[in-house]
């Protein structure tokens, strides 16, 4: 497949991972197209080695961790009522429970989010999730569990261990 088709049909997936990290849409497209800016212009360093879609979420989370580090130094109030409302739809419940998932999310490390989202939102393998964080294999397993653990913790409704499931315990 060509550079530019393979390129293009990752940006639907490079949008929700976008979307997944900054927690809005605006940045989150702003944030893709200097993705693709960036990786168009630097075309020539992609190795042709497999998918271009590792390449292209690296470049994507590298973009992402800049514009965190230079708003660090100029943090930036936002109101509350300018937050945007999760949309979906399920009845009430449901919105809380989403909504309480959303808010765990946010305040996870950006590392184990960043993991976690590549897996679970992407659906990306252990190998090329490492890859695209460039992180080994194991180091990329023990952030996912770390992450997946703390939303166990943080989620009211989440069952703290496998038997809980099942709806006994021991």
């Amino acid at each position: 497949m060509p550079f530019l088709d393979e390129v293009e049909a990752a940006i639907p997936a490079l949008r929700r991972y976008a979307h997944a990290l900054l927690r809005d849409r605006s940045a989150a497209d702003d944030l893709v197209q200097d993705c693709l800016e960036r990786a168009l212009s630097r075309r020539i360093l992609w190795r042709r080695q497999g998918d271009v879609k590792p390449w292209l979420f690296r470049i994507l989370l590298n973009l992402c961790r800049d514009e965190h580090r230079r708003r660090a130094a100029r943090p930036v109030l936002v109101p509350i009522d300018s937050v945007s409302e999760a949309g979906g739809s399920g009845g009430q419940e449901e919105f809380m429970n989403l909504r309480e998932v959303h808010r765990a999310m946010g305040q996870l490390p950006e590392d184990q989010r960043a993991a976690l989202l590549l897996v679970s939102l992407e659906g990306m393998s252990l190998g090329e999730a490492a890859q695209v964080l460039g992180i080994p294999d194991g180091t990329l397993a023990s952030r996912l569990a770390r992450a997946r653990a703390a939303l166990r913790r943080t989620t009211c409704r989440a069952p703290d261990r496998p038997d809980d499931v099942r709806g006994h315990r021991p």
